[in-house]
């Protein structure tokens, strides 16, 4: 469980919330996918590593976990399958296809119940800021923040941006903000020098 909860930590993040929710699994299409999301801790360790959660709220909602375990499980597998359904819908619209309507029935049912809890609400300072009711004794309101940034990617200008990593069995997502719209891989350092690595012994061994 150490070793999984820092790889987790050193998770490279897109910046993009339902992304990075999407990313939790290395190397998702090869035989052997790597599940970083094993229990409600490592969830609450994952909102800790987006920003997502302060300190003090991390801790706040494992407390609430040990005295609501059961609950705490189904947070858990509920953030599993939004992040399952969020893959097949990007991957499909990364290949150029429509997502699968019973897919974008789910998001939007997650959606109705992450609004219904959205209000205005006095700002720390001055003036007023988006907040959660229900926040602070509710164990899956990180859920509904990927599920409105679900939302906000899908109705904006970044959607033409998305791409799904060309590497072998990786297919993380990322947002292509390089200037000719080239970028494959998730990341140069991980994905891209496995494939200049594997092109150079295919050469070596061919030659």
């Amino acid at each position: 469980m150490a070793k999984e909860g820092k790889r987790l930590f050193n998770l490279t993040l897109v910046g993009q919330l339902s992304l990075d929710l999407v990313n939790t699994v290395d190397w998702r299409t090869s035989g052997h996918p790597q599940e970083l999301l094993n229990s409600y801790g490592e969830l609450v360790r994952w909102g800790r590593h987006t920003g997502l959660l302060s300190e003090p709220e991390g801790r706040r909602l494992i407390r609430e976990a040990g005295r609501r375990p059961a609950e705490a499980d189904q947070v858990l597998e509920s953030a599993l399958v939004l992040r399952e359904t969020l893959y097949r819908i990007f991957s499909a619209i990364a290949k150029g296809r429509r997502a699968e309507a019973p897919d974008l029935d789910y998001l939007n049912g997650k959606l109705s119940k992450a609004l219904s809890r959205r209000r205005v609400a006095p700002a720390p300072e001055e003036g007023y800021v988006w907040n959660w009711t229900r926040r602070e004794s509710d164990l899956g309101w990180l859920l509904w923040e990927v599920a409105q940034a679900a939302g906000d990617l899908l109705t904006s200008r970044d959607l033409k941006k998305l791409r799904e990593c060309a590497g072998e069995g990786c297919a993380w997502m990322f947002l292509d903000t390089s200037r000719n719209r080239s970028r494959r891989w998730c990341s140069m350092a991980v994905c891209g020098n496995r494939a200049k690595a594997r092109r150079h012994y295919e050469q070596t061994r061919s030659s």
